[in-house]
């Protein structure tokens, strides 16, 4: 390991206080990158301390990415230190590790609305500073962008480095080496920062995490030092390899830094960190080191508010249930066990929870080989990473017609996370796919009876929800043919049709129409594709279709039931409330959805808007709300 000849203390408090003889903290004195290259050892030891504690008491405020940060530090002095950003462009993969960055950039000031409308985004973002350049958060996806980034550079003659930050979880993922096979080939150079620290959210998994390991203790023959060949993946790729480097030592970071940039080729630098360093309640937090945090006592780590029941924990529930009863359900996540409510099962049945790291499409392929071989998989994913596998998905399981489940967590509008994490792309991607039916449950008990649907049904499925806290019960005041109706009024006026999780909103909405003296009926499909046929029926008897989505309008479920509808010459005009077809920022998830017309009012508007325009009643100022025009 690549050492400076001191011990730096890895273990002390995180404790921004500036040394006795010392006015004003280092980090008053950080204006940009420049001014860290003229501190000292002692100076930047000190700079990493207070920057931790400023991430303490910031991201407990607002809540954000704690772990994965506190873990980062001297790792991105020193790459600010040895680079000259913004003219050296520096790529963060998955970038939740980039508060660092974000602090030394000149927008520390800021962190108070860190993932708040308005404020700074969790992650790297191209409007915020010319020192981000790629802002999407998506893992895997660094080295393939710089390789293509350098590859320019390299074309046009120009002399601009190209760091990727990669973590050990993200080279889980098939992306990751597919732009190492091109990097090793490549005209362009890149230096490639490995940020190892044996973890994505959990430990890291597989045959690279076992390899990155046995680099760790020095098991590695051949030579050192970037030539080429040696006891290392990197080395018999073709490219160098620099480490392992104690990944919060400046002194040592500054020197592979420095041979690094001197390199005449693609370089990986791998520096053995600890994921939420500094914190004591991150270090002892097992499950995922304080990964996110949401707001919370910066003393102690504890949340401010008694976590509520969210719609993961009814389907972690309802799953361990359907395991005991089938011997046939395995459970399937891409290196994320314990957000999809998979830990629980796990503790139970530990050989029927696959872990398969970050790679969404190997997921899927390998659902679809389980149950060609007997079994029935659920694979539980966040709804904007199945996009991810979307062929494996249309080709290797609905081309079979296997039994597999998918469950979409964190479907909809997610919030804080922005544009790459809201999972309101699913409906109208999977609605393309032949014979796969999708799901999307109101409340606790619709979750609880469309899992043990999904699980019994012969072909390919889809459980979807949002990332919140699990709504209050809507009981249905009727069935028909596989539909719930939530409101059924004596007189048919206009016919609102709910998707998921919000169906309280629609009901309140119907109160609202009601009070100026319009009638709603309200009906949750429950399956939402294919269309029920019910749906014609329901929707001939009513003057007015609207359908109320956490989708985007454009080919989803309104979409969907309007061409339904043309298609058995139903004449009932269809308004669609749903997301525009644009990417949303972040933001509150309530305050989103209000932003966008999902809510109760903005419901209630676009019922008079149908109304004025198919049937000429006018309802003034409830009308037309600019979100869904």
């Amino acid at each position: 390991m690549i050492d400076s000849g001191e011990s730096p203390d890895h273990s002390g408090p995180a404790s921004g206080a500036a040394s006795p003889d010392t006015a004003t903290p280092l980090l008053d004195l950080i204006t940009g990158p420049e001014d860290l290259r003229a501190l000292g050892h002692a100076e930047l030891v000190q700079l990493a301390a207070e920057i931790r504690a400023f991430l303490v008491h910031s991201v407990s405020r607002t809540g954000g990415h704690l772990g994965p940060n506190l873990g980062a530090v001297e790792l991105t002095i020193a790459v600010h230190r040895a680079f000259r950003s913004p003219h050296d462009r520096i790529i963060f993969d998955t970038g939740h590790q980039a508060y660092t960055h974000k602090i030394l950039t000149g927008r520390r000031d800021r962190f108070g609305f860190l993932r708040s409308s308005g404020g700074p985004s969790g992650y790297p973002n191209r409007a915020e500073s010319p020192h981000d350049i790629v802002e999407n958060s998506h893992a895997s996806t660094a080295l393939a962008y710089a390789e293509g980034l350098s590859r320019a550079y390299a074309l046009d003659g120009a002399d601009r480095a190209v760091v990727a930050v990669v973590g050990d979880g993200a080279l889980t993922g098939g992306l990751a080496w597919e732009a190492l096979n091109n990097l090793a080939a490549s005209p362009g150079r890149v230096v490639i920062l490995l940020n190892d620290n044996g973890r994505s959210y959990a430990p890291t998994i597989g045959g690279v995490a076992a390899h990155l390991e046995r680099l760790r203790r020095g098991e590695r023959g051949g030579d050192r030092g970037g030539e080429r060949g040696g006891g290392d993946l990197f080395g018999a790729l073709g490219l160098a390899y620099i480490g392992p480097v104690d990944g919060h030592d400046p002194a040592a970071l500054d020197a592979a830094l420095d041979q690094a940039r001197a390199c005449g080729r693609t370089v990986v630098v791998h520096c053995v960190t600890r994921k939420g360093l500094g914190y004591p309640p991150a270090e002892a937090d097992e499950a995922d080191r304080m990964h996110t945090v949401p707001v919370s006592d910066p003393a102690t780590g504890r949340p401010a508010r008694p976590p509520a029941r969210t719609w993961t924990d009814v389907f972690s529930d309802e799953l361990l249930e359907l395991a005991t009863e089938r011997a046939d359900l395995v459970a399937m996540s891409a290196a994320m066990t314990g957000p999809t409510g998979l830990t629980a099962l796990g503790r139970v049945f530990p050989d029927r929870v696959v872990d398969v790291g970050i790679a969404e499409q190997h997921a899927v392929t390998a659902a679809a080989g389980l149950a060609l071989g007997g079994k029935h998989p659920v694979v539980a994913i966040y709804a904007t990473f199945l996009g991810r596998a979307f062929d494996q998905v249309l080709h290797d399981v609905a081309l079979h017609r296997l039994p597999v489940t998918f469950v979409l967590d964190r479907a909809g509008i997610t919030g804080p996370d922005g544009p790459s994490h809201h999972g309101m792309w699913d409906l109208a991607m999977l609605g393309v796919v032949p014979g796969l039916r999708i799901a999307a449950p109101r409340d606790a008990t619709t979750l609880r009876r469309a899992l043990r649907e999904a699980v019994s049904h012969p072909g390919p499925t889809v459980v979807r929800f949002p990332k919140a806290d699990v709504a209050a019960d809507v009981a249905p005041v009727a069935r028909i043919e596989g539909l719930d109706l939530l409101r059924a009024p004596r007189r048919a006026g206009t016919l609102l049709v709910s998707v998921g999780g919000l169906a309280t909103a629609a009901t309140a909405a119907a109160d609202l129409v009601a009070a100026t003296g319009e009638e709603c009926t309200v009906v949750d499909p429950r399956w939402v594709r294919p269309v029920n046929p019910a749906l014609a029926a329901l929707a001939r008897a009513h003057r007015l279709v609207v359908t109320v989505e956490d989708g985007v309008r454009s080919g989803g479920v309104g979409a969907a039931l309007a061409q339904y509808l043309s298609r058995r010459d139903v004449t009932t005009p269809v308004r669609t409330v749903g997301l525009p077809t644009r990417f949303v920022p972040h933001g509150g998830r309530d305050e989103l959805l209000g932003r966008y017309g999902l809510d109760p009012a903005g419901i209630a508007a676009a019922v008079f808007d149908g109304l004025a325009d198919t049937h000429g009643t006018d309802h003034g100022p409830l009308r037309r709300h600019p979100a869904q025009r």
